[in-house]
């Protein structure tokens, strides 16, 4: 005989068991998914869980992935300036110094905490994040790493540095004797893993992942 589905009402059943939406807070029994299955949410159509087969392996892959082009992306040059016989080379970094040469050190701040500290955390946090998984290890420091994450996520700005890179070669390309260089690459492919990496981390999976008892810390 297959097992009945729990018949308690909402407010009988245990935190762990319930699930909330996050876009119009409809509470709802947590559905039990199996592989490349995914809940949405029956009143607005939000996708509340998804549940990603070898979540863990794939994400480690990314994350490394995005380490290691963290370093070119950053330092290496992006474009290459030639006008009226000066050449320049120019990387984030070197944007960040001369936006502090210029007098605006605030922005140089703002923008190196965005651009480069606080992105270069995120990868750190969930680094670590998928190592507790994995390695069923210090658990509690993954949750609180990855709670850190999801208070960081709003000030990695990357997508925005990138369309002011963008805006940039359209204005000098007629201007100027403009040359892309290897770091522009680095640095779409370091934001590209970044962004499949937060596709391929399921929040609700992996807070699942991380409690050893099987309670869900998903936030609302």
């Amino acid at each position: 005989m297959p097992e009945q589905a729990d018949q308690r009402p909402l407010s009988e059943l245990p935190l762990h068991d319930l699930i909330a939406c996050h876009e119009c807070d409809l509470l709802m029994r947590r559905p039990d998914l199996g592989e490349e299955q995914k809940a949405c949410c029956p009143r607005c159509g939000y996708e509340m869980v998804v549940h990603r087969s070898q979540m863990e392996r794939r994400a480690l892959a990314l994350v490394v992935t995005a380490l290691l082009l963290f370093v070119p992306a950053n330092f290496l040059p992006i474009m290459k300036l030639n006008l009226l016989g000066q050449t320049t080379h120019d990387t984030v970094w070197t944007g960040v110094l001369g936006l502090y040469d210029s007098g605006m050190a605030s922005v140089a701040i703002v923008v190196f905490l965005c651009s480069m500290v606080i992105p270069l955390i995120k990868l750190l946090c969930q680094l670590v994040v998928l190592l507790c998984i994995n390695t069923g290890r210090a658990r509690g420091l993954g949750i609180l790493l990855y709670r850190l994450y999801h208070h960081l996520r709003e000030w990695g700005m990357l997508e925005v540095y990138l369309m002011g890179i963008l805006v940039s070669i359209v204005k000098l390309i007629d201007l100027a004797d403009l040359h892309l260089g290897i770091g522009l690459a680095c640095f779409i492919g370091l934001l590209l893993s970044q962004v499949w990496l937060e596709v391929t981390m399921s929040p609700h999976q992996v807070w699942d992942a991380l409690d050893a008892e099987g309670e869900s810390h998903a936030r609302h």
